[in-house]
């Protein structure tokens, strides 16, 4: 017997009489993805089929597990992208011209509730109640709003990413404002991340304005529209956080993500574009969640997978066709009302963990948004947050620092596999689309959901301040005030443009819409940028597009 298995046969035996005294702290130790953990992990456990350069390989190198560039963070760190929206465009403005000061590189703009249901502000106000605008989110009902917005913001040096799903509404009116400076569109960097429907349909369903077949035509268009157009634009992100945050485990919201990317891939090709076209500016979200090792394995698992099925499924012959971009945001499901400072805490390691996985953009969570609106006191942690793992923490100076640790590749390995079989049982019912259609998708998640509660209940899955080490009382917190006046004057500027615009361009520009969303040769897409540069509203195109699609009818939360 070698010196290895001498030392090996020797820790065994010694572990087991440790044990014998005092057990386990745990029944069974496992990760969120039911994978279970072992005590220990030696060279045996990671795959030895000539395993180096089938499936580590170098940065920038096909399969791209250890990030999608050679040099990741030694040259250029990730985007740092705060989320901002709430109140009015001014409040917008304001908040991100703070974050830029402070060092974040790319601008994050979330729609609010009233723009992701399709309204302007004056119709919700007029039919439902003005105080629900500004609640969560930012509306921008028309051209006024963004160049509000945006004022003094350096679009044409900096990325944007804008939580938009179809129409893609604030995409086209961010393209507007950047034609109406003199800049080129083809120029712009950023990323509209909300067009995945599938997502939408499965896991955020008051989002969804059309039956999803239409807005699989709308994504699609998009796609060919930017393809054609503006090639620095990200114009897909195939979302996993939406699953993540509706109940899907690590493993579960990789497959659903990456499955959806092969089913627009398909829908993509169907309408004419070779996948070299478009595939290159495919990008993923996905939630960071606070498993240090699974969150970094999820993403290296995720190039992997996604690598193969762009080069071996699909044929692509661009090697950037091969790489999978991500963003990650924070999981703000695992921040607590409880004891909510420790959210500080929670931020750090989720975020952590997404460095390590080589994440490409971030989003850091406030330790409020667990209670309110981030405040910005709390806002400027999360990104100093963001700053103190880039600067004082080392990981960002050495690439895939957590590579060829053992226990982090059989992770990496075991998820890839994990991953695989879901996406083979996707493809056996008809594809994604499909299984989303027949709410498999949505079921998975309910049952993954349900799994996860009855774990805290239990106290199989501990939630410090949850469901142990519990302290009396949540504190008091401001919460930040919606800008009344700013509301106010956002209601009126719309209802003035309604009446003051040339109404016969209007009704040319949504009347050629309509007949292109009814079969006309042209694209959605170019007919809502011709919309919103006629001074048309969110409101309006929605409405117009509806009027030829219907409605939706996606499966029920309750």
């Amino acid at each position: 017997m070698d010196k290895y298995n001498q030392a090996k046969e020797k820790w065994q035996e010694d572990y087991q009489k440790f044990l014998s005294k005092i057990p386990e702290r745990k029944k069974s130790f496992k990760i969120l993805s039911g994978i279970k953990v072992d005590p220990l992990y030696m060279p045996e456990k990671v795959k030895d089929d000539n395993g180096f350069m089938k499936n580590i390989s170098f940065p920038g190198q096909y399969p791209y597990t250890r990030g999608i560039y050679p040099s990741m963070y030694r040259n250029r760190l990730w985007t740092k992208r705060q989320l901002v929206g709430f109140g009015g465009p001014e409040n917008l403005n304001e908040r991100t011209k703070l974050l830029l000061k402070a060092g974040q590189t790319g601008t994050n703009v979330t729609g609010s509730s009233v723009s992701m249901r399709g309204y302007d502000t004056d119709q919700m106000a007029d039919e439902l109640h003005k105080d629900y605008v500004g609640l969560y989110g930012t509306p921008l009902d028309s051209v006024l709003d963004i160049e509000i917005a945006l004022k003094e913001i350096p679009i044409d040096r900096i990325s944007s990413n804008y939580s938009d799903q179809g129409p893609f509404v604030s995409t086209a009116l961010h393209f507007s404002e950047a034609m109406k400076r003199g800049l080129k569109v083809s120029s712009l960097m950023g990323t509209t991340s909300h067009a995945d429907c599938l997502s939408h349909w499965s896991s955020c369903h008051n989002y969804i304005l059309f039956p999803l077949e239409a807005h699989m035509k709308i994504s699609v268009d998009l796609i060919k529209w930017c393809s054609e157009n503006t090639k620095k634009w990200h114009s897909l992100t195939i979302t996993g956080q939406h699953h993540s945050q509706n109940g899907a485990t690590p493993v579960q919201e990789v497959a659903f993500t990456l499955a959806a990317g092969i089913a627009y891939s398909e829908a993509c090709i169907k309408a004419g574009l070779d996948i070299d076209d478009f595939a290159p500016r495919i990008s993923a979200f996905f939630d960071g969640h606070i498993n240090l090792f699974e969150m970094a394995a999820k993403l290296r698992a995720a190039r992997r997978v996604w690598a193969k099925i762009m080069k071996e499924r699909f044929g692509a012959k661009n090697p950037n066709s091969y790489k999978l971009p991500m963003h990650t945001q924070t999981s703000g499901v695992e921040l607590t009302r409880q004891i909510p400072y420790l959210n500080i805490a929670r931020v750090a390691i989720q975020a952590l963990g997404a460095v390590l996985g080589g994440c490409n953009s971030l989003h850091a969570d406030s330790w409020d948004e667990a209670i309110n609106i981030p405040s910005e006191e709390a806002a400027l942690i999360a990104l100093m947050t963001q700053h103190v793992i880039s600067e004082e923490s080392g990981v960002a100076d050495v690439i895939d620092p957590l590579g060829g640790s053992y226990y982090l590749e059989f992770l990496t390995d075991r998820m890839e596999d994990e991953i695989t079989k879901i996406i083979e049982t996707i493809d056996s019912t008809g594809g994604m689309l499909e299984a989303t259609k027949k709410g498999w998708v949505f079921e998975q998640l309910t049952r993954s959901a349900n799994e996860q509660m009855s774990a805290i209940d239990k106290k199989e899955k501990i939630m410090v301040g949850v469901n142990e080490y519990i302290q009396p009382g949540e504190g008091k917190f401001d919460k930040p005030e919606i800008d009344v006046a700013a509301v106010e004057r956002q209601i009126e500027r719309t209802r003035r443009l309604k009446k003051e615009r040339d109404q016969q361009k209007v009704m040319k520009a949504i009347d050629k819409l309509k007949r292109v969303a009814e079969g006309e040769k042209g694209s959605i897409f170019q007919e809502v940028m011709n919309s919103v540069r006629s001074n048309c509203t969110r409101g309006e195109i929605v409405r117009c597009l509806q009027d030829i699609f219907g409605k939706p009818n996606p499966p029920c939360t309750f």
